[in-house]
């Protein structure tokens, strides 16, 4: 079963590496990672995307808060979760495919924000079977370049927030 898993982490070199390597050590593959500044100074959110049963994530989520720089740790699928992907892709365009191009990307609420003399560059977010369909439409007119940041993702509602003692 696939799990979005939450991270609050301190922002220090190699805690990244170090919760990489603690998911590696026990064979879980990362479908997606993604980091970045969370709403406290000094802290740093990461979501990842894996697969497992309850039992396995139960045991990841232990694992995790063992590391010294891991704060919070939250499996977002025992919570309802808004989660979005970036897409960035560069599909051949010529003069006569252009609007074609724009016809499709519209309903997906993407836009065209490079133009070059044989292709466009397209900006899309959403869930990723949105962002699939998306290129899936696209591939007829050849996708020269994708890059995908992996999901991000935060509980729906609000959330208590994480209280952080710096002490001496």
């Amino acid at each position: 079963m696939r799990h979005i898993i939450s991270v609050l982490v301190n922002d220090q070199p190699r805690v990244l590496a170090r919760v990489a390597n603690l998911l590696g050590r026990r064979n879980f593959n990362i479908e997606s990672i993604s980091v970045g500044e969370s709403e406290e100074p000094g802290l740093s959110r990461m979501v990842i995307v894996t697969s497992g049963d309850e039992r396995t994530m139960e045991q990841v989520q232990k694992q995790l808060h063992k590391l010294i720089d891991v704060i919070k740790v939250q499996d977002l699928n025992e919570h309802a979760a808004v989660e979005r992907e970036l897409l960035l892709v560069t599909v051949g365009a010529s003069s006569g495919t252009r609007m074609e191009i724009n016809g499709i990307i519209e309903p997906f609420r993407a836009s065209v924000v490079d133009v070059g003399p044989n292709s466009l560059m397209v900006q899309a977010t959403g869930e990723r079977s949105k962002l699939d369909a998306l290129l899936d439409l696209l591939r007829p007119y050849g996708i020269k370049e994708v890059a995908r940041t992996g999901v991000t993702a935060l509980p729906r509602g609000a959330t208590k927030g994480v209280a952080v003692h710096v002490g001496n």
